[in-house]
């Protein structure tokens, strides 16, 4: 088996950081293919805690190559502060981290882009972004004339390069906002920081798409992990609030640098309830007290920026339509421990619009603004999950609920995580 994919199925934050970490002992290369410092995948070893932004979570295995590839966009400080962070807590990132030539760079005026952007909402839904570039950085990207990419920092031509596109967005910060704070992009001292930048990720950056290709070609065995959620997908999401890549399974071979034929199985990874975070439709949020009990037995806080999330009942509508565009093998079920403590447990299994049964994933947000919900009511189980090691051992209504989210969803699952740490996540037999 070459490439194995683990996509989250719900709007992020799905636990996906601690399954990479746990499979990744089984593969040869471990491999981030969008999204950037927006990204937050916690790993729990033991008592220690890492959040890991933009370096994939397979960086904990020593024996695991770990690519950044061409689809993410990284802020180079922040991946300093990052590997900087590892290395001060014994990890060797500098022996198993390699970062493609082709990432474009989060830079300065991104940043100032978004907060100037995001100050000139006045009115409407706020799209939720987390403020660190990522929009501005793709926009650039696709316009591709003031874009940087890393290997650019190398070129003879960089500081010629470098000036023009300070000059343009400084009439472009200036045109955003005449009365704004933010000031001229001072050109001395970020061509200064890109020296830096440059000379301390030397050693990390190579041809990806080419190391990733003969690599797949040698037989070696490669694990895609995702960021964010496939309802958060550019194209696939709930647009306009989404993130700025393909954050479902159809952005793994763009993003990646690999052709389908390489992709072996996809892993679907998704809470046993649904959570969000900004703005946006959410049909099964609950806005009562069964949301905030969730939401703080699950320390529902996001891991990049400390917000609250929205929390609400298990959506399979959802749920189905990110599994089937992601073509998910198996559902991997996280957090199960935190429906323990409820009587009873929902499912939404359709929507009513209009007076309509609708059982597919509406397109427009206002569809899904509009749907209401239709519920399966389960009975809870009260009991303690998070000691049990097999699947057969969880309480006979856990396992119901299982069982229904399967036949709703139209996949089996295969992993249930009972807890954050590795020894709180069983297998199914099959799996």
């Amino acid at each position: 088996m070459s490439g194995t994919c683990v996509i989250g199925l719900q709007w992020g934050d799905e636990a996906k950081g601690k399954l990479v970490d746990l499979l990744t002992s089984q593969f040869d290369l471990v491999v981030r293919y969008q999204g950037g410092a927006n990204a937050g995948h916690t790993v729990v070893v033991g008592e220690q805690v890492y959040k890991l932004h933009h370096i994939p979570s397979g960086i904990l295995n020593p024996n695991v190559t770990n690519l950044v590839t061409p689809g993410v966009v990284l802020h180079p400080e922040s991946m300093l502060t990052e590997i900087d962070g590892l290395a001060a807590r014994g990890i060797d990132v500098e022996k198993n981290l390699i970062i493609s030539e082709r990432v474009h760079l989060v830079c300065p005026w991104h940043l100032a882009e978004d907060r100037l952007l995001n100050a000139a909402v006045t009115s409407g839904e706020s799209i939720g972004t987390t403020l660190r570039g990522i929009g501005p950085c793709y926009r650039d990207k696709v316009g591709r004339h003031y874009a940087l990419r890393m290997g650019d920092l190398y070129r003879k031509d960089f500081p010629e390069k470098l000036a023009s596109i300070v000059e343009f967005k400084n009439g472009f910060l200036a045109g955003l906002d005449p009365t704004s704070k933010e000031g001229p992009l001072d050109l001395a001292t970020l061509s200064a920081d890109f020296d830096r930048f440059a000379g301390r990720l030397k050693p990390f950056v190579r041809d990806t798409t080419h190391f990733l290709l003969e690599s797949l070609e040698k037989g070696k065995k490669v694990l895609f992990e995702g960021a964010q959620g496939s309802l958060l997908d550019i194209d696939h999401g709930t647009f306009p609030f989404v993130t700025s890549s393909n954050a479902s399974g159809v952005g793994v071979c763009p993003g990646a640098g690999v052709p389908p034929r390489w992709i072996k199985r996809t892993l679907g990874v998704a809470k046993c309830y649904s959570t969000r975070v900004g703005g946006g439709p959410f049909p099964t949020e609950l806005h009562d007290a069964t949301g905030q009990l969730i939401r703080d037995t699950g320390k529902e806080y996001g891991t990049t920026t400390g917000r609250p999330r929205r929390c609400g009942w298990f959506d399979s509508v959802a749920v189905r339509y990110t599994s089937r565009l992601s073509g998910v093998d198996f559902l991997c079920m996280m957090m199960l421990d935190v429906l323990s403590v409820l009587d009873e447990i929902k499912i939404c299994t359709h929507y009513m619009l209009d007076g309509q049964r609708v059982d597919n994933f509406p397109c427009h947000v206002e569809d899904l603004r509009n749907a209401q919900p239709v519920y399966d009511t389960l009975p809870g189980w009260r009991t303690d999950v998070t000691g049990v090691k097999r699947l057969s051992d969880l309480p006979g209504n856990a396992r119901r609920y299982l069982d229904r989210v399967a036949e709703l969803v139209g996949r089996p699952v295969g992993v249930v995580s009972v807890g954050p740490e590795r020894s709180q996540t069983m297998f199914s037999a099959d799996f």
